[in-house]
Formats: C-alpha cells, sequence, structure tokens
C-alpha cells in the first residue's frame, strides 16, 4: 500500500452489482461514502460467480483501484487479476466456520455415521477414534490454522502440506507439495483446504487414494475440482479407503443420479461449510477493515497474489 498516510476524507466506494446493506453499511463504517462506480476508487463486488459482469464494469471505471471480492476462492475470476488494480478476497475471513465443518466431517467419517444414518438394522461395531490420530492437512492457509487450533484437544499428530514450507502452530511438521505422497499412508484424515489453482486441479487423483490407508477418510471443504470424481468413486466402491467426507464436488452441485449418492462410505454436504447467514457478518466487518485500511495507506487484508492465483 501507499504506507501511512493522513485521512483527509471518506473514500468513494462503489456497491455492484447488488446492493447488500450490510455491506453498504460496513463501507460507511470504515470510512467510505458511497458511489456510483464511475466515480469510484474502490468496488466491493458482490456476486462470487459473474467474472463477465465485473470486467465490464471495471472497462467504464477506470478509476477504480482496489477491488474486494466476496469470497475466499478467486478462481472465478483469474483472468482478470493481473489488471493493475489491487484485488482483496475474503480468505481467512471465513476460516472458522469452514474449520468447524471440516472437523464435523472428519469425525462424522471416522465414527461411521454416514453408513449408520442410513442403516435400518442394529449393524456391526465400527468406527475410530480422533484421539491421538495423524491428520495430513493439504493448505496452510486461515481455514487450516483454524482447523488446527480446533484439532489441538485431540492432541493428534499433525502435517500440513503447502506451498510455502515454514512452521505453523499446531502442526508437527509443514512440507511442500512434492512430499504429498510421503505424508498420506497413516493420516487418519487427509483434509482438503487449499486454494484451487492450474496447479492443484486434480491433487488428489487415483494415485493419492492408493497412498492412503485402507480406514482414512477424505474430507474436502476446499473446492470440488481438487480430487479426481471418478478416481473417488472407485475407490469408495472398492472400500480402498475409508470414505470421503464431501462439502464441494465436481461436478457441483452434483447430479441427483451420481453415483457417490448411493455410497454409504460417502457423506456430501450441499456447500455449506459457510453458510450466507454464517458469512454475512464475516464479510462485512472484512469490508469494514478494508476500507478503513485502505484509507490510511495501510496493507489491506486478503491481499491476493496475481501471479499465484490467490
Amino acid at each position: 500500500m501507499r504506507g501511512d498516510a493522513v485521512v483527509t476524507s471518506p473514500l468513494a466506494c462503489a456497491l455492484a452489482p447488488a446492493w447488500v446493506p450490510t455491506l453498504a453499511t460496513a463501507v460507511v463504517d470504515g470510512g467510505g461514502r458511497l458511489v456510483e462506480p464511475g466515480d469510484a476508487e474502490a468496488l466491493v463486488w458482490t456476486d462470487p460467480f459473474d467474472a463477465g459482469a465485473l470486467a465490464e464494469l471495471l472497462e467504464g471505471a477506470p478509476g477504480v483501484q482496489w477491488v474486494q471480492l466476496p469470497f475466499a476462492g478467486v478462481d472465478r475470476f483469474q483472468e482478470l487479476l493481473g489488471d493493475g488494480r489491487t484485488w482483496t478476497s475474503a480468505k481467512g475471513a471465513y476460516a472458522e466456520p469452514v474449520a468447524e465443518h471440516a472437523l464435523a466431517l472428519g469425525l462424522a467419517g471416522l465414527r461411521a455415521l454416514p453408513a449408520r444414518a442410513r442403516a435400518r438394522e442394529w449393524g456391526p461395531e465400527a468406527g475410530k477414534r480422533l484421539m491421538g490420530a495423524s491428520v495430513t492437512i493439504v493448505g496452510g492457509g486461515g481455514i487450516t490454522r483454524a482447523l488446527l487450533s480446533l484439532l489441538g484437544p485431540f492432541g493428534v499428530d499433525a502435517t500440513v502440506v503447502r506451498r510455502h514450507v515454514a512452521p505453523i502452530a499446531g502442526a508437527r511438521q509443514v512440507v511442500g507439495p512434492a512430499q504429498l505422497h510421503e505424508v498420506l499412508p497413516g493420516a487418519s484424515l487427509v483434509v482438503l483446504t487449499l486454494a484451487l489453482t492450474t496447479e492443484t486441479a486434480g491433487i488428489v487423483a487415483a494415485e493419492e487414494l492408493d497412498r492412503m490407508d485402507g480406514d482414512a477418510w477424505l474430507v474436502n471443504v476446499a473446492r470440488g475440482a481438487h480430487v479426481d470424481t471418478g478416481a473417488l468413486v472407485t475407490a469408495l466402491e472398492q472400500r480402498a479407503i475409508g470414505g470421503a467426507a464431501l462439502d464441494v464436488t465436481e461436478p457441483e452441485p452434483l447430479p441427483a443420479a451420481h453415483p457417490l449418492w448411493r455410497l454409504d462410505n460417502c457423506l456430501i454436504t450441499p456447500h455449506v461449510a459457510n453458510t450466507t447467514e454464517m458469512a454475512a457478518p464475516l464479510l462485512a466487518e472484512r469490508v469494514r477493515q478494508n476500507v478503513d485500511r485502505y484509507r490510511r495507506g495501510q496493507e489491506l487484508v486478503g491481499l491476493v497474489d496475481p501471479a499465484l492465483g490467490y
């Protein structure tokens, strides 16, 4: 950013394409004034899907220097990121609710709840403890940090796989992507929390699933495209892994006739790790904080690196 600056006037900020009252309030509370896009220096974009409409709006708003996106993932906006503007996402803002959901999915899988929820008779004993288990988390951002905090009382042996190898509180070791295959065996849970890029699409395919233990569960709260769905179906049908707990799928939404729905070792939730109701106050706080920081010349929270794509 520009370095600490003396704040002299409100930041001219537009809100588009939809008017969201909580975000409008956040802009004003952060020291902004709401204007039309053509008169704005900053833009809070409220549609997480329509990159084409955003590109069209920005063509007519050359004065916009900073764009705030509403989701943590920015894969749909990749082609716009290198335009010289400052871009921020909501990464980190939704970490706690998503981490809560990842923990719930993991516990449900280890305790065989997907099969028991379908059962119509008593059935055999089944289940595995999380306490003291090995957990491999692929991704090193805010969700991972929040999840490690939640896992603390379980005394797990946590390994994090991330591009930037550096210590993370709560993880025994942090390794690079090249070591992914080394840290899949032995893990009771393999949790995906990473951003979707060209490098991470399909990061879990047949070879990775084959390296997982026969009773291990795959938990995905990131993006469906991280996983080769066909390979996952095969692994689940053959009981090559314990199961999969998925908040995201490829394709999404998952068609009603898709084979994943009929497998009792698969638990699917419809991309609800962070619901609209949960997200609204968290995004509003991120907008308020960033409007205030922009006016003061401070570094924004959730900066997107165009080269990395997240």
